[in-house]
C-alpha cells in the first residue's frame, strides 16, 4: 500500500482521544503480520486502549524508533467542509481529514517503509535496527506512552534514539517546553447574596488565585530566563478553564478551575506552583475566619517533562546528516520526546505536516510533505544499512 493508501485507512478510525484506539491498533498489527513481524501491545487500566511495539533486525541491534501517537483532537464544535473521518483530496495539493498532519501522516510514511526496512533485514544489512512505537492518549497528557517506554525498559531494549514524527514541516525540533496541568477546587459557603457577608464567594476567592497566576505569568515574561531558540522563549502560566455557581443571587460555594505551566528545559516549575499553593494558603486563612469548613486544593493532572536533545546521539547525527543542518528550533508545545529523553533514549522531533494545521477545522496535510518524509525514511534507511 502506497503511504496515501495507508493515511486513508488511518483517518477512518475515529481515534479521539475519549474512544477506544484498537480497532486501529488491530488492524496495525495485522498490516505488520502480513510482513512477518510481531507486536507487543501494552493495556491501560481498562484495557479499552493500547501502545504497540514491533522491532525489525536482529534481536541484538540496538534500534532506531520510530514513533507516534494514534489518539486525535476532538471535531466538536468545528466547522468542516469535508467529512473529518474521510481522507479527501481536494485537488488543491492536500489531503484533509482529522490527524492527517498530527500525527497519522506519519505513522502511515512509516508503516509504507516497513517493507524496505523488513527486506534490509532478512538481507542482513541492517547494523541498527528499526523500532515502531504507537502510542494512545498523547493529546490529554502523554499519558499512554509511559507504559510502553516501561514496557522497553524491562525487555532491555536497546535505543540507539527515537525520532518522534509531530508535524514539524520535516524541519528538527530539538528542545520543548515541559507541561503540566493543576486542577483547583475552592469551597466556600453559599449564602443568600443579601447577606453576602456571612458567606465565603468561591468565585472570588478563585479569581484572586487567578490574579496572582497572571501576575507570576507577566514576571516570567518581564524578568525570567530567556531562551532564543523558542518562539515563546520564556516560561509561560495560563487559567484555561473555569467554573462554578449556581445562580446570581446565591453566594457561590464552589469553584474550580484549571491552570498549567509550560516552563524551559533547566527550569523547576514546582517555583511557580508553590507561589500559587502559598498563596492559597493565605487565603484559606482568610475563608475559614467566617467558615471553618471552607478549602482550596490544587491537584496535579498532567504532567510531561520539558525536552533537549543529545547532540551527540546517532539520531542526532542522522537526523543532521539528512537534513543538512547541525541545530534545530525549540518550540513551545510539548511532544512524548520529554518523557522518551527523561527514561535515557535520545530523541529528536521531526515529521510531516504543519503544527499550525494540527487541532483545527479542515486539518489538512500537504501531499509534498507526505512524500518528503517518505522520502526521508528511505534515506534513512540507507544510513542504518552496515
Amino acid at each position: 500500500m502506497t503511504h496515501t493508501e495507508l493515511l486513508a485507512e488511518l483517518i477512518r478510525f475515529d481515534t479521539t482521544s475519549r474512544y477506544s484506539n484498537l480497532k486501529l491498533i488491530e488492524w496495525v498489527r495485522g498490516y505488520l503480520a502480513g510482513m512477518g513481524l510481531g507486536c507487543r501491545l501494552t493495556y491501560n487500566d481498562d484495557k479499552s486502549k493500547a501502545n504497540l511495539f514491533a522491532r525489525i533486525g536482529k534481536p541484538e541491534l540496538p534500534l532506531i524508533v520510530l514513533s507516534g501517537h494514534t489518539d486525535v483532537v476532538p471535531v466538536d464544535g468545528q466547522e468542516w467542509s469535508f467529512p473529518p473521518f474521510e481522507l479527501t483530496d481536494n485537488s488543491d495539493g492536500r489531503l484533509y481529514g482529522r490527524g492527517s498532519a498530527d500525527m497519522k501522516g506519519f505513522i502511515a510514511c512509516v508503516l509504507a517503509r516497513v517493507p524496505l526496512f523488513v527486506q534490509l533485514a532478512q538481507e542482513d544489512k541492517l547494523k541498527q535496527g528499526v523500532g515502531i512505537a504507537l502510542s494512545y492518549d498523547e493529546e490529554v497528557g502523554c499519558v499512554g506512552v509511559g507504559r510502553l517506554i516501561d514496557d522497553l525498559l524491562e525487555a532491555g531494549e536497546s535505543i540507539a534514539g527515537c525520532l518522534i514524527g509531530e508535524p514539524t514541516s520535516m524541519r528538527p525540533v530539538i528542545a520543548h517546553k515541559g507541561i503540566a496541568h493543576y486542577r483547583c477546587r475552592v469551597k466556600g459557603r453559599a449564602a443568600h447574596s443579601s447577606l453576602t457577608p456571612r458567606g465565603v464567594n468561591a468565585i472570588e476567592y478563585a479569581a484572586k488565585l487567578i490574579t496572582h497566576i497572571r501576575k507570576l505569568a507577566d514576571a516570567e515574561a518581564a524578568f525570567g530566563a530567556q531562551q532564543p531558540l523558542y518562539d515563546v522563549p520564556f516560561t509561560t502560566m495560563q487559567t484555561g478553564l473555569i467554573q462554578g455557581g449556581v445562580a446570581c443571587n446565591i453566594v457561590p460555594a464552589d469553584c474550580e478551575f484549571m491552570f498549567e505551566c509550560r516552563w524551559l528545559p533547566g527550569d523547576d516549575p514546582q517555583r511557580l506552583v508553590a507561589s500559587v499553593s502559598d498563596y492559597a494558603d493565605t487565603l484559606l486563612a482568610e475563608m475559614r475566619a467566617i467558615a471553618p469548613e471552607a478549602d482550596i486544593a490544587i491537584e496535579p493532572c498532567v504532567y510531561s517533562p520539558a525536552f533537549e536533545s543529545d547532540p551527540d546521539s546517532d539520531i542526532r547525527r542522522y537526523v543532521a546528516s539528512l537534513c543538512g543542518c547541525e541545530g534545530g528550533a525549540g518550540v513551545a508545545y510539548a511532544t512524548e520526546a520529554g518523557l522518551f529523553s527523561q527514561a535515557g533514549m535520545p530523541c529528536v522531533v521531526l515529521g510531516p505536516g504543519a503544527i499550525e494545521q494540527a487541532h483545527r477545522p479542515d486539518e489538512y496535510i500537504e501531499i509534498a510533505q507526505l512524500r518528503a518524509c517518505y522520502d526521508w525514511l528511505g534515506e534513512l534507511a540507507c544510513k542504518l544499512i552496515k
